[in-house]
């Protein structure tokens, strides 16, 4: 079973900074990539950042250039630093994991997500 531990998420100040951390643990045959999705209410949750197995990026308009995304492989841990942090980035954020526990099986996984509010 495959389990997604988050961490990293609090109050801060508007220009502050953050840094998310999500550790993916139990049995799966490979990682095809992970990211983080983020949902404020009366929202959609939307896709913040990822990186995938090659080690290619995806941002959101809303974050390029403040977020950064990483990972360790050796880990299975994949991180968020996000800088200079806006109101408008307070949400609940939810690490997600692609994964295959084969050759034709692939699957999503969720953590339980972690809270970021920025006051201004």
């Amino acid at each position: 079973q495959v389990q997604l531990v988050e961490s990293g998420g609090g109050l801060v100040q508007a220009g502050g900074s953050l840094r998310l951390s999500c550790v993916a643990s139990g049995s799966f045959f490979s990682i095809n990539a992970m990211g983080w999705y983020r949902q404020a209410p009366g929202k959609q949750r939307e896709l913040v950042a990822a990186i995938k197995s090659g080690g290619s990026t995806d941002y959101s308009d809303s974050v390029k250039g403040r977020f950064t995304i990483s990972r360790d492989n050796a880990k299975n841990t994949v991180y968020l630093q996000m800088n200079s942090l806006k109101p408008e980035d307070t949400a609940v954020y939810y690490c997600n994991l692609d994964c295959s526990h084969s050759f034709s099986s692939r699957t999503y996984y969720w953590g339980q997500g972690t809270q970021v509010t920025v006051s201004s």
